[in-house]
């Protein structure tokens, strides 16, 4: 059979070897790679709510010699912690998200396309999808138009360090890049009025020094721009592909209930990982202390226990929304509903401004990553 660790731009269709798993082994023991796979909706949603089953470290005692900001960086990550710490730093993401202030997403996304559109072609993924969030984000939070362009331009390089394992050249360019972004971050941050409140209000309730706050509150805004990238370059991407397949484009009601369903039936982010810290059993499975787990999102999402007929996209099912792709529970990504929104309004700019638009690719191709499912291009006309 496939092992249960893959990548994506290896396999023409992951679905199948879920519906498999599903079927015979919803929990399963890979010995190849020592790792559990979960499978069922059930059971992926037992894991993601265990306090038992928590986030694995990555990078301990810095063996992949990050530098000091990019460990700063990644140390103090909502996505990355536990516990007390994944409480404070949730706190203070969660107060960061509510201080965004709305910006015109149709005028970017404008300028976005007419200046990579050529000849009535342009590539949705590297001209919209990989810029289009990061500067979202960047212009609501008010930075400078040089600073958002640095951001777009540079974040690429730092996502990797959500890596477990990175090279020796991903580890030279996030460092490159960490001091640079961290450095400007620190400075915007700083002059936003919200700013001092924030640092107060933690303070308050904490018993942090001002120095470590400051230091969560860089890191997580400059975590924003990292899961906007990948995951929303991913929503705007495979919702795009959906929603031409299925000509679900009528109206920008038809098209947020098209993103919904895309987050289910083919969402951009398909496995999440946990390590047991005491021994639990799942069903007759019993999930010992240290074991790692691989979740796997993307399959509980076509569990038919849970939708009903699964493997067909239909934006009219009524729970399509209970979908795993942003996880549940205490570490349910906080940026669901942007994401949501995001995709929506810039996918309704695009079909209510031009009137005709096909795919140019047959086959697309996908990114060599394990737990994103990722189009490298997808090339359009515009007319």
């Amino acid at each position: 059979m496939n092992s249960t660790l893959f990548l994506q731009s290896e396999i023409g269709n992951p679905y199948l070897i879920y519906k498999t798993m599903l079927h015979n082994n919803p929990v399963f023991w890979d010995e190849t790679n020592k790792i559990w796979a979960i499978y069922s909706y059930e059971d992926c949603v037992s894991i993601l709510k265990n306090p038992k089953a928590e986030i694995p470290v990555v990078n301990r005692n810095n063996e992949q010699k990050l530098n000091k900001k990019a460990l700063e960086i990644l140390n103090n990550l909502t996505r990355l912690s536990n516990g007390i710490q994944h409480e404070i730093s949730k706190e203070i993401a969660m107060l960061l998200f509510s201080n965004m202030k709305s910006v015109n997403i149709n005028s970017i996304i404008s300028d976005l396309i007419k200046s990579n559109l050529a000849k009535h072609k342009i590539d949705w993924v590297n001209s919209v999808c990989k810029k289009l969030p990061v500067l979202v984000i960047s212009k609501s939070f008010g930075f400078e138009e040089k600073d958002c362009e640095f951001i777009s331009n540079q974040i690429e390089y730092l996502v990797k360090i959500m890596l477990p394992q990175k090279t020796e050249a991903q580890v030279e360019s996030i460092n490159k890049i960490s001091s640079a972004i961290f450095s400007i971050v620190e400075k915007q941050l700083s002059s936003l009025d919200f700013y001092e409140s924030l640092l107060a209000k933690i303070l308050q309730s904490n018993s942090l020094s001002l120095d470590e706050i400051k230091t969560i509150s860089i890191s997580n805004l400059i975590g924003l721009f990292i899961q906007s990238y990948d995951a929303g370059r991913g929503i705007l991407s495979n919702s795009l592909l959906q929603i031409l397949n299925n000509k679900t484009f009528s109206n920008k009601i038809e098209i947020q209930k098209s993103v919904i369903e895309t987050l289910r039936f083919d969402p951009p982010i398909h496995n999440t990982r946990r390590i047991a810290t005491e021994d639990f059993y799942i069903g007759e499975s019993l999930i010992k202390k240290n074991d790692p787990i691989l979740v796997v999102l993307a399959s509980a999402n076509r569990d038919s226990e849970k939708f009903k007929n699964p493997i067909n996209f239909d934006i009219g099912r009524s729970n399509n929304n209970e979908n795993l792709t942003f996880g549940i529970g205490g570490h349910m990504c906080l940026a669901k509903y942007f994401s949501i929104q995001l995709a929506t309004d810039a996918l309704w700019f695009l079909f209510d401004n031009y009137k005709t638009i096909q795919l140019l690719e047959n086959n697309i191709q996908y990114e060599p990553m394990i737990n994103a499912r990722l189009p490298k291009t997808i090339w359009i006309s515009l007319q």
